[in-house]
């Protein structure tokens, strides 16, 4: 089949285009609104940009009344933002935090999970997420939509500091993701969890790749 986003249809009962391009980690987003309220919301459409430095991004569509999400707001308003790790044990909160409510809302009391103190910024980290990127606002690109949910900024942050439970590693050192189990969105209304990996390794003995595939820095 072939069709043409926002020209043809695809003929199918739901639009398949969020399907294909799967799994997608979750950007569970913590931030502060201006008067103290903390702000906690996922986001689909997440990932780390690179590694030297660390930067990543999130990007959240306008509300379906055509205003920016508070995480957006929140970020530029203050220059901050902390990443929670979305894990299977977490989903229910996960997914009560994505309720649209007003920005004098607590998600953090609304997901019913735990605000911890972040020592770089000053929002506050879901103390049971096993990991937390403490971030710096860096800058935002706004992408114009057909339509007012459809309109996006799209979020990138420099990661200042990394938290790591000592119960989410390894023997050898490594983060344990099959004990983490991390969720991830598909389409429809469908998740998954990471529960199996395997190693793949390029061919050749680059020592300049094989640090880029690891995440570390060559200086």
């Amino acid at each position: 089949m072939f069709y043409e986003p926002g020209s043809s249809s695809h003929g199918l009962p739901h639009d398949p285009f969020k399907s294909c391009v799967i799994p997608r980690p979750i950007g569970w987003i913590s931030t502060l609104a201006a008067d103290g309220v903390a702000n906690l919301a996922p986001y689909s459409q997440f990932q780390n940009l690179t590694f030297d430095p660390p930067y990543v991004m999130f990007a959240a569509n306008q509300n379906t009344w055509g205003d920016r999400k508070d995480s957006v707001s929140n970020a530029e308003r203050t220059g901050e933002f902390v990443w929670n790790m979305a894990t299977y044990a977490l989903r229910d909160a996960v997914n009560r935090s994505a309720q649209a409510v007003g920005p004098e809302v607590d998600e953090f009391e609304l997901a019913g999970v735990t605000k911890a103190a972040s020592r770089l910024v000053k929002p506050p980290r879901v103390a049971e997420s096993p990991i937390q990127f403490e971030c710096r606002y860096h800058a935002t690109l706004r992408l114009p939509g057909g339509g007012t949910v459809g309109t996006v900024d799209v979020v990138i942050g420099l990661v200042v500091g990394i938290h790591i439970s000592e119960a989410a590693l390894t023997a050898d050192g490594r983060v344990d993701v099959l004990r983490l189990r991390p969720i991830a969105r598909l389409g429809y209304y469908d998740y998954t969890s990471i529960e199996s990996t395997f190693e793949m390794v390029i061919p050749g003995n680059d020592p300049a790749v094989l640090a880029g595939l690891e995440g570390r820095p060559m200086r």
